[in-house]
């Protein structure tokens, strides 16, 4: 059985959906303070809890065989984060190795880390590799670094191996509708998009255009949540395999989209013309965040398999008008 934090959240429910899928157990340790019940799978095992409560996790680990614990949950919002510092170091930091100490003395010996591509701060190169420096820019970034420094110092120790996912930016939805992004107040690109194509807004904020880039907007390497999904697994696959071996690997396609770029993707996959209001740069945001995959791609079993703005677009466009229908989207 594989225990997931937030696994009532966007990335974690798909994680979740996609161990289900090919018949590994799940149990979900949430405590709901932004993820939802109703996006936990069905066939999942469901925990209300917090990931620092000690003594939880150590008697779920141990009571459940868990043998690896897949960290999802946290706090994700840049700007919130230059706003309240200290909010972002005590949940992503605090929690994170109050979790890690009691799944390792509840019997766990394996730990995937949800990271992020902000750790590499803002360097001038086109695809940015494993190997760069960390220079995280604002407190989300350097929150998410303390862990990675965290779980490497773990590692050394022999007690547990670990896997760090360093995420790129992820859209989309489960293609059969089963789970996607609910948020009461979004941050995303796409998901903004997504809910003005449905009438929930009335235009997009383009926040910035003076990056150094061909549009002046900012660059992202987006990825489906499914392919997400599919590289934890493969991950986990690794990690079992050679449990002396910890490893750590960007997660995006190589390429980047900008702003605008994914904004014609809304319209032409939508048939609208939404409104588009020029705004200042959002603080800590930087011009272009492109991975180099190619460490992913030769070492794991993981190949893309939803490579398609377009498609990733109409995903999540499916999902707002799903979400939309539901009596109260948030309960």
């Amino acid at each position: 059985m594989i225990l997931i934090t937030g696994g009532a959240g966007y990335i974690g429910s798909h994680i979740a959906l996609a161990l289900l899928d090919r018949g590994t157990q799940v149990l979900i340790l949430d405590n709901l303070s932004t993820g939802n019940r109703w996006l936990v799978p069905a066939g999942a095992v469901f925990v209300q809890g917090d990931c620092a409560d000690a003594a939880l996790v150590t008697k779920l680990v141990a009571d459940h065989g868990i043998a690896a614990v897949i960290h999802c949950a946290g706090v994700i919002s840049v700007p919130e984060s230059v706003e309240q510092p200290l909010a972002y170091y005590d949940i992503n930091v605090g929690r994170a190795v109050a979790l890690f100490a009691a799944a390792i003395a509840g019997g766990a010996r394996h730990l995937l880390f949800s990271s992020t591509a902000t750790v590499y701060g803002a360097p001038d190169v086109d695809g940015l590799s494993e190997d760069l420096p960390l220079a995280p820019v604002n407190p989300y970034a350097a929150s998410k670094a303390m862990v990675e420094r965290v779980l490497a110092d773990v590692a050394a120790t022999g007690a547990v191996n670990v896997g760090v996912l360093r995420y790129f930016n992820v859209a989309g939805a489960d293609p059969a509708g089963r789970s996607g992004q609910v948020s009461k107040s979004a941050t995303h690109l796409i998901k903004i998009a997504a809910e003005a194509v449905i009438g929930k807004r009335d235009h997009v904020l383009v926040t910035g255009n003076d990056f150094g880039t061909p549009d002046g907007t900012g660059v992202r390497d987006y990825i489906h949540i499914s392919d997400l999904a599919a590289a934890h697994l493969a991950t986990l696959d690794a990690l079992t395999a050679k449990p002396d071996a910890s490893l750590t690997f960007n997660v995006g396609y190589g390429h980047g989209a900008s702003v605008l770029d994914v904004l014609d993707a809304v319209d032409r996959v939508s048939g609208q013309t939404l409104r588009r209001i020029a705004a200042d740069r959002r603080r800590g945001d930087v011009a272009r965040l492109v991975a180099d995959t190619r460490k992913i791609r030769s070492q794991l079993n993981w190949q893309p398999a939803f490579d398609d703005l377009d498609r990733i677009v109409a995903d999540a466009i499916a999902w707002e008008r799903k979400l939309a229908a539901r009596p109260d989207p948030a309960a």
